[in-house]
């Protein structure tokens, strides 16, 4: 029986336009959509780090690589109208809270106009299908509750980049309502939703003032791991998990539209909900060798202590279930990252981790 999310009858030579493809989970999922059989036209800024996974996995071999910032809008006009997409996913954004505070208006102009140009381009262009927005689970107002955000739950973010992304949902909604309304369906045939996932992590994130890179960096340079916030709670997946959300989310708004339109979560178990030391911890002893590991409190700016996502709407509508335990990610992260370290060819392992998981996954 076909899987469920990574049917390639279903991808094989759909023309899906892919913002923020050289990024990290960009990379992952322009990795995924070619093996599927899919034509991306992948439109970004060249990478940000040095290395990065767009690079070690030549994915500029498998996109028609498009640079562009998404602030220009006659340049991504021009790529949309150009690429003529069936599909579109639009990731590219500013994604990290910490820079968000040297650059607001950077960060707002990125992910709130950035997503603006990306919907009025669909709207002008026509033929698009199926449009979806990566957000991220900070777009809700956060009260540090014990229990998940559902997708009805209010908009915030009290830092410029969550708060960026509460406003890109809110443009988002108001794009479906005013332009795609689901009672015009009949007439201009696209469907329109928005995605929120948690604290995403994998092989080939080389991204600055992020945890995971920070640790591997340290760990792989043999130097002391300093940590902020240790007894932080964070809602840990894999790359993978949320872009098999979003495949599957796509597939079920191009066969049924408007049933689907909306916002949506795609966050872990909540085993997976550990804290940063933890993760620490754990990262130090797969990797092996002694570690020393500075764990301290950083006071300043203001940085959520818990988060976590309610997917049951996910799971009940869609069937769609978190394939790896925690330990597995890590277990994925390490050997990724051993195998980089080790020379071996990049796109190759990815690939096979993309099957590993399309294998495992209770889908």
């Amino acid at each position: 029986m076909e899987n469920m999310v990574d049917g390639s009858a279903f991808w094989r030579d759909k023309r899906v336009f892919l913002t923020g493809h050289t990024g990290f989970k960009g990379s992952w999922l322009s990795l995924w959509l070619h093996q599927l059989g899919a034509r991306v036209v992948g439109y970004a800024l060249p990478p940000v780090s040095v290395p990065n996974l767009f690079e070690h996995a030549r994915i500029a071999e498998l996109v028609r690589d498009q640079v562009g910032d998404i602030r220009d809008y006659p340049r991504l006009l021009e790529v949309v109208r150009e690429a003529r997409p069936e599909v579109v996913i639009h990731m590219a954004a500013q994604a990290l809270v910490r820079p968000s505070y040297d650059d607001p208006i950077g960060t707002y102009a990125t992910n709130v106009m950035g997503t603006v140009h990306l919907l009025e381009a669909v709207r002008h262009v026509g033929g698009v299908r199926v449009v979806i927005i990566v957000t991220s689970d900070k777009c809700y107002e956060n009260n540090e509750w014990d229990w998940g955000y559902r997708e009805t739950d209010p908009m915030g973010g009290y830092d410029p980049y969550s708060s960026s992304k509460g406003c890109c949902e809110l443009a988002v909604s108001s794009f479906r309502r005013s332009f795609f309304p689901l009672e015009s369906f009949h007439k201009h045939g696209t469907a329109v939703a928005s995605v929120r996932a948690g604290n995403v992590i994998g092989g080939g994130d080389w991204a600055t003032d992020r945890l995971i890179p920070d640790i591997l960096r340290s760990i792989e340079a043999r130097q002391p791991i300093v940590v902020r916030y240790p007894k932080a709670i964070r809602p840990w997946q894999h790359v993978l998990e949320p872009l098999s959300g979003y495949l599957l989310l796509a597939r079920n708004l191009w066969e049924h539209g408007p049933e689907f339109a909306g916002s949506w979560n795609f966050g872990p178990y909540d085993q997976s909900c550990r804290p940063v030391g933890w993760i620490v911890d754990q990262l130090i002893k797969r990797w092996g060798g002694n570690i020393d590991c500075v764990q301290k409190e950083v006071p300043g700016r203001h940085e959520a202590t818990f988060l976590k996502l309610d997917c049951s709407k996910a799971m009940g509508r869609m069937g769609w279930r978190p394939g790896l335990t925690i330990e597995q990610t890590l277990d994925m992260i390490v050997s990724w990252h051993k195998d980089d370290h080790a020379g071996m060819d990049m796109r190759k392992k990815s690939m096979e981790q993309i099957a590993f998981f399309s294998s495992t996954a209770s889908l």
